[in-house]
């Protein structure tokens, strides 16, 4: 979406983008009406759902969302998510910028295909390994992803999948996400104000 990649420009541009680590989880989100992109969630009986899978900077601002039918893997959606991110503009010239130093990610995502993924783009892996890590501990980053699931869920639209269309749906999201980056644009305004 055209507005979302705007804002994130402007955020760039006064400095409001931390791109040294960045963070990737999903989220699964009731579909009653069914519908494209929607398949039975596991964790809600087998009813029909759908997953947004996002990618956050380090301070937990979108930079780029995907959906997926709740049946679908973390994993799978792994590097389609990741190349949504935009190439985003400081107003300076150059190449934009579109990768983060460091990915973190919780188990969902430990197999040898997203770390090689991560590896070719030049991006250092902090993939949680399954076996060895504790499941309990959340981790001194991640929680940034999910508290920008808990402001994305806060739209009604998204908390409940109503669309039957995936691209509305997917509209809805990004919108949503643009509203993330104008408030944090706004507060970072206000500061540089006062």
């Amino acid at each position: 979406m055209r507005l979302w990649r705007i804002l994130l420009d402007h955020t760039e541009h006064h400095h409001g983008l931390e791109w040294q680590r960045g963070i990737i989880d999903s989220a699964s989100v009731p579909a009653p009406r069914g519908g494209t992109d929607t398949g039975p969630n596991p964790t809600d009986r087998g009813k029909a759902g759908s997953k947004l899978h996002i990618v956050t900077d380090a301070q937990g601002l979108p930079l780029a969302l995907t959906i997926s039918a709740a049946n679908v893997h973390d994993s799978r959606q792994f590097e389609p998510t990741l190349q949504a991110i935009p190439g985003v503009r400081n107003g300076r010239p150059g190449r934009p910028r579109c990768r983060v130093l460091k990915l973190h990610a919780d188990k969902g995502y430990d197999f040898r295909r997203c770390r090689a993924f991560l590896c070719s783009k030049g991006i250092k892996p902090r993939i949680a390994r399954r076996g060895i890590e504790s499941s309990q501990r959340l981790g001194r980053h991640r929680w940034k992803v999910e508290r920008t699931f808990s402001w994305l869920l806060s739209f009604r639209k998204l908390a409940v999948r109503r669309e039957r269309s995936a691209a509305t749906f997917l509209a809805l999201g990004q919108l949503g996400c643009a509203l993330i980056v104008w408030r944090h644009l706004q507060r970072l305004m206000a500061l540089r104000a006062a």
